[in-house]
């Protein structure tokens, strides 16, 4: 295979799949410490089974997820830098339409969405994708908030003051929980997308 053809092949690059697995990992562990840490203090009338949290208590809780929380921040600069210095975001994310997208729900319902060619992302996927994006960057001014409340003022006044702002990490934090969800379905019912994230091609 020549240069050329080696290149067109490329599904995700090297840079993105390391972002991708770096992200998986931290947030595995921010949301596993966070219910630990939710339990401490729950926002509604129900606990998460403390097996399925790590920390041990709200401390080593706290610990965890403080030091997962600077690699995703880092991990997430770099991914949206690469993204828009290598061109690949306005190439893979738009443009994005309303009518393409309501159409491509359609098809994805019907099992009729097509997943020839992994380079392109249909309708949905880059609905998804600008999603969670956002969803990312609201944990982490959300989470400012929790973590320096006093240093933050300006965003917790406009977060809606503490409070507001624990209630809009924990909706940032199911909306991901349920993205990851999706996400991982998508991939057992479509399994050569877990290979190229992981070959690259």
């Amino acid at each position: 295979m020549d240069e050329k053809s080696r290149c067109s092949s490329v599904v995700h690059p090297r840079w993105l799949r390391v972002c991708h697995w770096v992200n998986a990992a931290v947030i595995v562990i921010m949301t596993l410490s966070g219910w630990r840490i939710y339990n401490a203090s729950p926002l509604f009338d129900f606990r998460f089974p403390g097996e399925i949290t790590i920390g041990g208590w709200l401390g080593g809780a706290l610990q965890w997820h403080f030091a997962a929380m600077w690699i995703f921040a880092v991990n997430g600069v770099l991914y949206l830098a690469m993204n828009i210095i290598t061109g690949r975001f306005g190439k893979k994310f738009l443009p994005l339409s309303l009518g393409g997208l309501l159409n491509d729900a359609f098809n994805a319902l019907k099992g009729k969405l097509a997943h020839a060619d992994l380079r392109h992302y249909n309708n949905v996927q880059r609905a998804a994708y600008l999603f969670v994006i956002v969803d990312c960057l609201l944990l982490v001014l959300s989470g400012l908030v929790l973590w320096k409340s006093v240093q933050f003022g300006l965003l917790r006044d406009l977060l809606g003051g503490y409070e507001a702002a624990r209630y809009i990490h924990f909706y940032a934090m199911a909306a991901l929980v349920g993205f990851v969800a999706v996400h991982l379905l998508m991939v057992a019912l479509v399994p050569k997308t877990l290979l190229a994230m992981l070959r690259g091609r």
